[in-house]
């Protein structure tokens, strides 16, 4: 079973922060270990920026080539989170305690944990430069920064969020307060948003839609909740085969789609979202909400914005099939912070992992890098408490299915596999460097049909 490959999606590939001004911050207790400490040593062989999915894995699959005492991971943030679970945790099926572990125990062991944050990155001089304006040199760098939330380019937040009604999966800050939000949810709109700007796990926006659908019908509450959909695309999913089934389920349970809305303003106050009508550029319209589900713009983090390892975005340039940077022989991406023209899920991460691995095992050798990656990525679109639609897909769209299934069905199964399996494989397998993607578990299941 290609479990890990297939369901490790929708995640953060950071760690749980969030990231914003901070001010903001003082909603939770929940902070960043920001003291900038003083590496063990100056220099690494193998550096490693980001201590998320990318970056743990990685620095573990490194271990092995290179020692302990030659890799560091330059991470601030004392908890890691397993994100996929905080759609479950919205509504109600988890725990949030469950996705968080402190960082020191998912940190291989031997290898050097600098709790800092990198504030700029020099390629041409082979070095990054950390808080206190500490210098760390390094033979190969691998970044994996992740993405930044940014719910301060939405007018009224995040102040909003100390507002009852509103919540939104993607902050360890108000994931919690989804779920309130949709238990204390009477009648009248229930909004759902997807915002203008590249995403971590396209499906996760409408996940929280479907299991609150299913949470009202459940509690009597279904017939007075009017559910709209107001996404900035214009399509409700990037691939057809997927698409149709969520469009099936979205007409069967009586859900309004409202195409190419952007989420602009919200008015905690007066329980108002306003939206942009991308087709009519200025012209906005408002609803009143009973609750409200915000997914944040995102983007890269600011040190890649203008940095010289980015594209024109601040996205890390990176070779689509082998995860090396353009310019750069030494430098590598993997992740949500890469340019690669793929979803940015958990999922990605495996198997960009396996063919990073082979990547620098060649350059190391001075070879050439032949393995490919061909853009896999998984989203388990989660339609209900115990179903599951499970998308796959690779870089033209196009399903690249693990099980010899219709997997664009709802699957009790798949359910199970993404709340009760992923979660141990996470901890135990992919953060380990144990796991490159799906594909040869696909190989072999196919074989068999033979």
């Amino acid at each position: 079973m290609s479990a890990i490959g297939v369901a490790l999606s929708c995640s953060c590939l950071r760690p749980g922060v969030w990231l914003l001004k901070p001010g903001v911050q003082k909603m939770s207790s929940l902070g960043l270990h920001t003291a900038a400490r003083c590496a063990a040593k100056d220099y690494y062989e193998v550096l490693v920026l980001g201590g998320g999915s990318g970056g743990i894995t990685m620095s573990a699959r490194m271990k092995r080539k290179v020692g302990a005492e030659n890799v560091a991971v330059v991470e601030p943030s004392k908890t890691h989170y397993y994100q996929p679970l905080w759609t479950l945790v919205g509504a109600g099926a988890k725990q949030l305690a469950t996705s968080a572990r402190p960082t020191e125990s998912v940190m291989p062991k031997g290898v050097e944990w600098i709790k800092s944050r990198v504030t700029a990155l020099d390629p041409d001089k082979d070095c990054v430069r950390l808080e206190n304006d500490v210098k760390i040199s390094y033979k190969y760098l691998i970044i994996a920064l992740g993405i930044s939330l940014h719910y301060e380019k939405i007018k009224g937040l995040p102040e909003g969020f100390h507002h009852p009604k509103i919540g939104s999966n993607y902050s360890v800050h108000t994931v919690q307060k989804t779920w309130k939000a949709l238990q204390d949810f009477k009648e009248g709109n229930a909004i759902f948003t997807f915002p203008n700007t590249p995403v971590k796990c396209a499906g996760a926006p409408q996940k929280i839609m479907y299991l609150s659908e299913a949470y009202w019908r459940k509690t009597g509450r279904r017939p007075k909740a009017n559910i709209m959909f107001n996404t900035s695309l214009g399509v409700i999913f990037g691939v057809k085969k997927y698409a149709d089934s969520l469009l099936e389920i979205i007409k069967e349970r009586n859900i309004a789609v409202n195409y190419k809305r952007n989420l602009v303003e919200v008015r905690a106050d007066k329980q108002e979202a306003v939206f942009e009508n991308l087709d009519k550029p200025g012209e906005t319209e408002v609803h009143q909400y009973e609750m409200l589900h915000v997914t944040p713009p995102m983007g890269p983090p600011d040190v890649l914005i203008n940095s010289p390892v980015s594209d024109e975005i601040g996205w890390v340039d990176v070779n689509k099939e082998t995860l090396q940077h353009k310019k750069y022989p030494n430098v590598f991406g993997i992740g949500d912070c890469t340019n690669l023209p793929t979803s940015k899920t958990a999922a990605a991460v495996a198997a960009q992992s396996g063919v990073l691995d082979k990547t620098i095992s060649l350059v190391m050798k001075n070879q050439l890098p032949t393995k490919k990656y061909d853009g896999y990525t998984s989203c388990p679109l989660v339609t209900g408490y115990n179903k599951v639609i499970l998308a796959e897909f690779d870089y033209n769209a196009q399903p690249l299915e693990t099980f010899p299934i219709d997997q664009s069905k709802e699957r009790i199964t798949m359910y199970h596999m993404k709340a009760d399996m992923m979660p141990f494989l996470y901890w135990n397998a992919l953060l380990k460097g144990y796991w490159g993607g799906p594909a040869p578990i696909r190989k072999l299941m196919h074989l068999g049909l033979k």
